[in-house]
């Protein structure tokens, strides 16, 4: 009966209705597990995956290619305008800001096409990414020289406008993206499902009662909780903290390489084919670092080359203000650009490894959101000191200690957690020295696993198999 402006839910009528809706849902929901494990899969490694890398490295070229590309109008946009370098870089920061931080326009297409790239490949991923990212040097080789001509031609307002044109191709690369669904969403999905059968059930049967807004909230926790619970690793919080300054690094030579190249003399032209060669070297570093990080000798050293990728970009910037000439210029954008190709490649591969191919989806999206304050606010950062000082150095050498400090801090997180390793399984061992083997084969302490997996908990002491002998 209504009571004021609530319903006094009926207990009994609570319990039948639910009853009703769940056998009602009984057979649905073994039909889609059904459906589900005839689906699942583990990832193919090949087939329609190439396509996905395909459509990725498309996404690449019309997303980062062109973003970085904005760099070649600095200095149009600078006089048209009449503005100091800070100002002008707001240009270039807030279209990478939005990319890594909204819904909106080209994230839309860049971290859904990264990640179904992870889907398809495991035991290639490495090399599946690095022919995904290659796109975005390639479309820097291309773009540089051809944006320059178009700014010739048609002044930069028709270049943009053809830019325009250009990235519509956006549309083709979605239709590429096939959904597969592994085996190990499908515990997910299942428990997901089951979640919102017993929330549907409460609902219609008391709408209004304080128990079914309880348990909705619960489930919705709950869900939540599973799909980021990634948040609450210590290594992932390391990473994340790195990412913020790896991302504030890498960002303003893009922006003021052109410029820089004019400042010391460099014709349009050559600025331009600096932009082409460290382009090229971009995609030479995606797909060779890709390829060699996934032999057998280094599978287990990825990320470890990660660092290394970092740090050397930061020693590059660290090298830049001394030199002062286009033959000088090139060997840097040599070395920058294959170091970018290859950290840019291996940051899935990394976030992989830290929290799992489950979650892999939302923790990308996670990364490459931190990317955005960074990107937002670096090069107008390093125009302010270009502005001030009158010289590229303060902001060239800022960039570069950012990025090493970036390369150290996750070299230090890592060191820390295996000198934990080695200490806990050196006490698991003094505390119990007939550590033996189980019949089976199987150790009976897995003192590292239970340490990854909790990351400070206490250690598990769990007995495999049968008795021991």
């Amino acid at each position: 009966m209504p009571t004021g402006n609530h319903w006094t839910a009926d207990p009994s009528k609570i319990i039948t209705g639910l009853l009703e809706q769940l056998g009602k849902e009984e057979k649905r929901t073994e039909t889609m597990t059904k459906v589900n494990r005839a689906r699942s899969t583990s990832p193919p490694d090949g087939g329609w995956g190439w396509m996905i890398v395909a459509g990725c490295f498309l996404v690449t070229i019309c997303t980062r290619a062109v973003t970085r590309c904005i760099s070649i109008f600095f200095v149009d946009f600078q006089t048209n305008f009449s503005q100091d370098y800070a100002q002008t870089a707001w240009i270039h920061s807030i279209v990478d800001c939005v990319t890594m931080l909204c819904g909106l326009g080209f994230a839309l297409c860049y971290s859904p096409a990264i990640a179904m790239v992870g889907k398809y490949f495991n035991r290639r991923k490495a090399l599946a990414y690095g022919i995904s990212m290659s796109g975005s040097g390639i479309g820097i080789f291309i773009l540089a020289p051809v944006v320059q001509l178009l700014i010739e031609q048609f002044s930069w307002r028709g270049a943009l406008l053809i830019l325009g044109g250009f990235v519509l191709n956006l549309c083709v690369c979605g239709a590429l993206m096939r959904p597969i669904t592994l085996k190990d969403d499908q515990t997910t999905s299942e428990q997901n499902h089951v979640c919102r059968t017993e929330t549907q059930g409460f609902q219609q049967a008391s709408p209004s009662s304080s128990w079914t807004k309880e348990w909705v909230q619960t489930c919705l926790c709950g869900s939540l909780q599973q799909e980021y619970n990634f948040l609450l690793m210590s290594d992932f919080v390391v990473l994340a903290i790195s990412v913020l300054f790896m991302a504030y690094g890498c960002s303003p030579l893009f922006v003021y390489l052109v410029p820089y190249a004019l400042s010391i003399g460099v014709s349009h032209q050559q600025a331009a084919f600096l932009m082409s060669i460290l382009g090229v070297i971009d995609i030479i570093g995606n797909i060779t670092f890709g390829w060699l990080t996934d032999r057998r000798c280094l599978k287990n050293y990825q990320y470890i080359c990660y660092l290394f990728a970092i740090g050397m970009d930061g020693l590059c910037y660290l090298c830049l203000p001394m030199l002062q000439s286009l033959p000088l210029l090139m060997p840097f954008a040599c070395t920058f650009g294959y170091f970018d190709g290859a950290y840019v490649t291996l940051i899935p591969v990394v976030t992989a490894e830290i929290v799992g191919t489950t979650s892999l989806s939302s923790a990308l999206g996670v990364v490459y959101f931190l990317h955005a304050v960074p990107y937002l606010v670096s090069p107008p950062i390093a125009g302010w000191l270009v502005d001030t000082t009158g010289s590229y150095t303060a902001a060239f050498l800022l960039c570069g200690f950012s990025m090493i400090f970036s390369s150290v801090l996750l070299g230090f997180a890592r060191l820390v957690k295996k000198m934990r390793k080695t200490q806990l399984q050196f006490l698991a061992k003094e505390s119990d020295p007939k550590l033996q083997l189980w019949t089976n084969g199987s150790v009976a302490y897995s003192v590292a696993r239970e340490l990854d997996q909790k990351d400070g908990e206490s250690v598990a002491i769990a007995m495999l198999g049968s008795n021991p002998t």
